[in-house]
């Protein structure tokens, strides 16, 4: 059959879809920004799940469904791999369950139940009907060959890209059309939470970065916290040759490689290439420059974020936020406490490929302070409960408003002394004393 003709035969409406659901069904939603219409057409089936409910898996939440507010957790039993604002609530009262991601952020499917269903965002497909994941791959298309049933829903905004972004027709179960939301993009960071973006703290943060890395080098930047603004800042324009290897990419790269700062010229591994799994965090100009462009390549989470593949870059330099270090060099990026407030993402693995690099770094870049002022996030001790996402073995720089932190090498006493100098004034003699108890005889 030709495709085409394979094609229009599953196109249906989302309500027509949706009945491929049976109570206790597993539902997948891909990595990305959720499918509305597909979404909204499970919620509306609420009621056929009553009896038994259904299982949903929400990858990063982006989308403000109703099952994340309370009295829904009988019939949607969520499961979520990131916690981003939507689900803090619901996470706080222990209504979700949380996936605990292995080192790639590939969710193998041989280690979780059969998907019965999974949901997706696809372009509409080219003359040879493949199908672009849009802006973003990481697993969704093992996810897509290892379920039962896949349900698509076509958006025509979604961009191409050149690597592996793509799939075929052929393997998609039924389409239906997307429904325009008219929203624009709000003023959040690339983890959906508000900001009124950088201010003086994050730009002398992104000059201290900026006095790491050297022209030449290959460059990851995480999303959230202080170290997504580093490449809107100007404190890297005037570098030259750098590369671009990444698990996400923020807003301010594509201008970079549009500027020809980031050029791959050096790099050991995909020359003259920037790599990611994601390139959703730029400006609607910005996507529309990576929009088939033979520059930037998608591959997936497996590959991107394997540490054996990060290490092929020589002068690897790894650039993440954390929410709190302590004195020996342990990094929180997920949790402070037990309840879980984001996601260690792709940080571990780039922290194990920037030390394997030839002439790399793991830079973690933060605030001194959090909640206005009145607590130092530079701690002789995390609060029981908080998860370690980066132990100390792997810590290498650590970045405030007040300086940078080296610690790779360094004894304890000199880790402690060298964290307490870059920490907030006001909290140094606590921090101090805290130490000397800690440390010193």
């Amino acid at each position: 059959m030709d495709w085409m003709e394979e094609y229009k035969k599953k196109k249906v409406t989302p309500e027509e879809a949706m009945k491929v659901v049976k109570p206790g069904d597993r539902v997948h939603f891909a990595y990305g920004m959720e499918p509305l219409d597909l979404g909204l057409a499970l919620l509306a089936r609420a009621g056929d799940f009553a009896e038994k409910g259904i299982k949903v898996l929400v990858p990063a939440p982006g989308r403000d469904f109703a099952w994340y507010d309370p009295g829904w957790e009988n019939i949607f039993s969520i499961e979520i791999a990131h916690v981003l604002p939507l689900a803090h609530q619901m996470m706080r009262d222990r209504r979700g369950d949380y996936v605990v991601g292995d080192l790639t952020w590939a969710l193998d499917p041989s280690l979780r139940d059969p998907v019965d269903v999974m949901l997706i965002q696809l372009s509409p497909p080219d003359k040879d009907g493949f199908c672009s994941f849009g802006s973003s791959l990481w697993d969704k298309k093992a996810a897509v060959r290892s379920a039962k049933i896949v349900l698509a829903e076509e958006n025509e905004n979604l961009i191409r890209t050149y690597g592996e972004n793509f799939i075929h027709v052929s393997e998609i179960d039924y389409f239906v059309e997307h429904t325009p939301t008219g929203r624009t993009a709000g003023s959040t960071d690339m983890l959906g939470r508000k900001t009124t973006g950088p201010g003086e703290v994050e730009t002398k943060i992104a000059q201290n970065v900026a006095s790491l890395i050297k022209d030449g080098d290959t460059l990851e930047i995480g999303v959230g916290g202080t170290a997504e603004w580093v490449p809107i800042l100007g404190c890297l324009d005037e570098k030259n040759d750098l590369g671009w290897h990444s698990e996400n990419t923020p807003r301010g790269i594509a201008t970079l490689v549009k500027k020809g700062v980031i050029n791959g010229k050096r790099k050991t591994l995909h020359r003259e290439k920037a790599i990611a799994t994601a390139v959703g965090g730029g400006s609607r100009e910005e996507m529309e420059f990576i929009h088939m462009n033979p520059i930037f390549e998608l591959y997936p989470s497996s590959y991107v974020l394997n540490p054996r593949v990060i290490a092929q870059n020589d002068n690897m330099v790894c650039l993440n936020s954390a929410l709190a270090v302590d004195l020996t060099g342990q990094i929180a990026a997920e949790s402070l406490g037990s309840t879980i407030v984001s996601g260690t993402g792709g940080q571990l693995a780039f922290a194990i490929g920037g030390m394997m690099s030839k002439g790399g770094r793991y830079v973690v870049t933060m605030r001194s302070t959090a909640r206005g002022g009145t607590v130092s996030r530079i701690v002789s001790r995390f609060e029981p409960g908080t998860i370690v996402s980066i132990p100390r073995v792997l810590a290498d720089y650590v970045i405030t408003e007040y300086g940078i932190a080296r610690l790779r090498g360094k004894t304890q006493r000199e880790r402690a002394k060298a964290l307490m100098d870059i920490s907030h004034p006001d909290f140094r003699s606590e921090l101090k004393k805290e130490a000397e108890k800690l440390f010193w005889p």
